[in-house]
């Protein structure tokens, strides 16, 4: 039998999707590269340090 004699066949044609299943996403919403993190950044400030610290003629 040559493979062009076997009639067409389109698995997935035939194959049932659940689009209401509660499974994990396949892609996140968001990648560890589109965070802080990822471009560097630490997570914590320095910033009541600052603000501390300003010239007493900023007031």
């Amino acid at each position: 039998m040559d493979i062009l004699d076997e009639p067409e066949r389109d698995n997935d044609a035939e194959r049932e999707v659940d689009f209401e299943s509660e499974e994990v996403a396949v892609l996140p919403d968001q990648t560890r590269d589109d965070t802080e993190r990822g471009w560097g950044e630490r997570g914590d400030t320095n910033d009541e340090r600052l603000w501390e610290d300003r010239p007493p003629h900023w007031g």
